[in-house]
């Protein structure tokens, strides 16, 4: 199921009741399309007269973009509910996920029966839920190495920084060949668009799958050709 408001507060108010002993305060709740969060507990931070730092306007943001069973949103709206429990009765912690954050979490699992965790553990469909699915133009670099290896780059759409990532791989000793494509195959969207000089390798067959029907691009290293 996806996440509504209504829904999310529901749940608030019931665990609340059970597991918080109605000790937390209303909370503005948010609906999120992230694709690097299902859950988030989030507050600004002040100084005190006394030098300490006091948080305070908390808000809890749960993801929309994902399908998950009841159960697990349930437990992620938990698991968000423990630092909002943290964070307003201004308790110190080890670190996010912390020696008090892991003690409550164990707890409730155990009293409760639930099985909360430090972070979401997706299925593949899940994973698949959370891409961007909108179609956008990328240029990509396919990238053969000596030793057989294959990979891919997913550039930005400004010349200097195509040809500047170029000459830089084909300068290195065991890069092979690099050929540059034009696709809007949604596949390329989980990939970082940058001109960091880094390859993620994959299956040469996935790559030749993906890229079927993109066009292909020439470069001498001073300039590009669009061509088919």
């Amino acid at each position: 199921m996806k996440a509504t408001i209504p829904y999310i507060q529901q749940k608030f108010d019931e665990f609340n009741a059970l597991i918080f002993g109605s000790r937390l305060p209303s909370i503005p709740i948010m609906l999120s399309d992230a694709k690097t969060f299902l859950g988030q507990c989030v507050c600004k931070r002040r100084r005190t007269s006394k030098n300490a730092t006091e948080r305070y306007d908390f808000r809890l943001r749960i993801n929309t973009r994902i399908d998950l069973p009841e159960n697990e949103l349930e437990d992620i709206i938990i698991h968000e509910m423990i630092h909002y429990y943290i964070g307003y009765r201004q308790l110190d912690d080890t670190s996010t996920h912390g020696q008090l954050f892991m003690s409550i979490m164990s707890d409730i699992n155990k009293r409760f029966g639930r099985h909360i965790t430090v972070s979401h553990k997706s299925t593949p469909q899940q994973h698949e839920q959370l891409q961007d699915k909108r179609s956008r133009y990328h240029v990509v670099a396919v990238i053969t190495f000596s030793d057989g290896r294959t990979g891919i780059k997913v550039l930005p759409r400004v010349l200097d920084s195509i040809l500047r990532y170029y000459n830089a791989v084909t300068a290195v000793s065991d890069v092979q060949r690099v050929q540059l494509y034009m696709s809007c195959n949604v596949f390329f969207n989980r990939f970082p668009n940058s001109s960091a000089l880094k390859v993620h390798f994959l299956d040469p067959e996935i790559i030749e799958r993906e890229l079927e029907g993109a066009e292909k691009m020439g470069c001498d290293g001073r300039s590009l050709k669009r061509h088919q």
